[in-house]
């Protein structure tokens, strides 16, 4: 009887331990709004949401709309929900600046806020602009057509729009307030990013830290999530740690990347930067919404969420500086014109795409190809990989060793 009731009692420990340590999500399944946000941001009507253009001004409808939906409050412009900004083109390419004669674009930030009366704001961010017809930036060769931009970045504002249904009128996030970013310009080079930090709605000396959603819609079958600025807290990776579950964590230090925490972390901000991996659509017509991994973006939704919950615990968080990883790049003047697996994290580099036309392709090179040597260089992972590159000028012929499934294919290429 006694060994009884002591297995009762322990038992009765595990399941109160249990209760305690794990955090629950809030509300119904979301699968049909987050399919409902995507399918519309998505949709050949937006013609790809270039900024400053129709496309584009509708998906700021649509975003503001759903803000109204989930009962956030405009903080943008004017008691608006829209932050309108203006930058002008520069057209001739030797000017250090653009003329008056130039012309400008114009593009909406979209802000909505919960105001919890709190002394520290959350901010989380997403790009809601995206190619267009292609044109620069664009990586498809053909006639034009409109890049839809499913997983870049229609997937990133679909997790923020849940995550803000999540936080809205919730008791266990109610140590701070939120602030949620639909960033315009990004592809353009950060613009809405960039004015917003300089032209802030909100205290930026109170913004506890910052999440970037960019590209989450393409969680592949090993459940791989990039994470960059880890560095950027030493709270990160306990917290990102405690939550991760079979998701299976990259995480780099660096708070400086391509998209728009880098803004952010520029003026002392912790930010933390979400991303599936690159793909062979990256930049093309073929980057739509049949690609996308519905149960595996509201999956990592409900992570962030969690680790949102988990930042309640700190009175404030703490910033740390990182060493920008591009000053590590070294230059080269040749390229195997591929699309890097940055999810990989075996020896070598693992090809995620080959561009058409470039070196890769006229050699035969495939996705799933891991180059593991370069002349006499041996590659074992993206440094390494770039380091030999910088060592070759066009002209030069060397030996390219690939892993392509249990074997080891030599190219003679030339560069």
């Amino acid at each position: 009887m006694k060994l009884r009731t002591t297995l009762y009692l322990f038992v009765l420990g595990i399941l109160f331990i249990s209760c305690k340590t794990t955090i629950n999500i809030p509300g119904e399944d979301p699968m049909g709004q987050i399919t409902a946000d995507l399918s519309y941001l998505a949709a050949d009507l937006l013609e790809g949401r270039e900024t400053g253009t129709v496309g584009e001004e509708m998906a700021a409808k649509y975003i503001v709309k759903r803000y109204k939906e989930i009962g956030l409050l405009p903080k943008g412009d004017n008691n608006t929900y829209l932050q309108n900004y203006t930058r002008k083109i520069k057209m001739n390419p030797h000017a250090e600046a653009p003329s008056e004669d130039d012309p400008s674009i114009s593009g909406n930030n979209v802000a909505g806020y919960i105001d919890n009366g709190a002394t520290y704001t959350i901010v989380l961010g997403a790009h809601y602009d995206h190619l267009g017809y292609g044109g620069e930036g664009s990586l498809y060769v053909g006639p034009a057509e409109i890049h839809n931009g499913a997983d870049d970045n229609a997937s990133g504002v679909s997790a923020m729009l849940y995550l803000a249904e999540l936080l809205k009128n919730n008791t266990k996030t109610a140590k701070f307030n939120y602030l949620f970013l639909a960033f315009s310009g990004e592809e353009k080079g950060l613009w809405g990013s960039n004015y917003y930090v300089h032209n802030p709605t909100i205290d930026m000396k109170a913004v506890a830290y910052m999440f970037n959603m960019d590209m989450v819609g393409r969680l592949n079958k090993d459940r791989a999530l990039a994470v960059g600025g880890v560095g950027t807290s030493p709270i990160w990776d306990k917290v990102l740690d405690k939550e991760s579950g079979d998701l299976k964590l990259k995480k780099t230090p660096s708070g400086i990347g391509p998209s728009d925490h880098t803004s952010f972390y520029l003026q002392d901000i912790p930010v933390l930067f979400f991303f599936t991996g690159q793909h062979a659509d990256y930049h093309k017509p073929s980057d739509d919404i049949h690609l996308i991994n519905f149960r595996g973006l509201r999956d990592i939704s409900q992570y962030l969420y969690k680790i949102i919950v988990r930042t309640q615990k700190y009175d404030t968080i703490p910033f740390t500086k990182t060493k920008d990883d591009t000053e590590e790049t070294p230059d080269f003047n040749v390229t195997l014109g591929v699309m890097p697996d940055y999810l990989f994290d075996g020896k070598g580099m693992r090809i995620d795409g080959v561009r058409e036309g470039k070196t890769a392709f006229k050699y035969d090179m495939i996705s799933g190809d891991i180059v593991i040597k370069m002349g006499e260089i041996e590659v074992y992972d993206m440094k390494s990989y770039m380091q030999a590159l910088s060592k070759y000028h066009k002209g030069d012929t060397i030996d390219v060793v690939i892993k392509r499934d249990d074997k080891e294919l030599v190219k003679r290429v030339t560069f």
